[in-house]
């Protein structure tokens, strides 16, 4: 498991350097946007594809290069994550979550792409999507070619995986 060597060369940076990176951009956004602390995690080396009673918010990157970040959020802290950013107390999975959990992806890949591009203009995000579910299987980021970051916030664990190409 990890990112595409090439890629990495190519941008003059090793696997640990971006994942600092993404790190510091989650640390930043949870921060400053949602005020609350996350702290990272050791990487995990195997891809997680299957989630219970969690919301997976994404954005897919494209341009010089192609990708997706994912975060994975159990339902109690994307309530969490929700009310606070929102200043009131959310109760149950619906708009307002889709819509906060999205762009907390939105923001993050914003500031990822730059480690990429950095300029940023020739990777573009797409619209986030978020998907909530008792239980389902997402296969698009199962590729030996991702990066999965576990972070704690809140006493709960939520994971970020991201993977980039050509």
């Amino acid at each position: 498991m990890g990112l595409d060597e090439a890629i990495l060369s190519e941008a003059n940076l090793t696997e640990d350097d971006v994942r600092s990176k993404i790190a510091e951009i989650t640390k930043g956004v949870f921060s400053t946007m949602v005020m609350m602390e996350v702290a990272d995690q050791s990487p995990l080396m195997e891809p997680v594809v299957s989630f219970h009673e969690t919301l997976t918010s994404m954005v897919g990157l494209a341009g010089s290069h192609s990708g997706l970040l994912a975060i994975h959020c159990p339902k109690s802290l994307a309530l969490k994550v929700t009310s606070n950013m929102l200043g009131m107390e959310v109760t149950d999975i619906d708009e307002d979550v889709n819509d906060a959990m999205g762009e907390i992806a939105n923001m993050i890949g914003g500031d990822v792409k730059h480690i990429f591009s950095p300029k940023g203009a020739d990777i573009n995000l797409s619209i986030p999507t978020v998907i909530y579910g008792s239980d389902y299987v997402l296969e698009s980021i199962s590729t030996s070619e991702a990066m999965v970051m576990p972070f704690e916030c809140e006493g709960e664990r939520f994971l970020l995986t991201f993977r980039i190409g050509k």
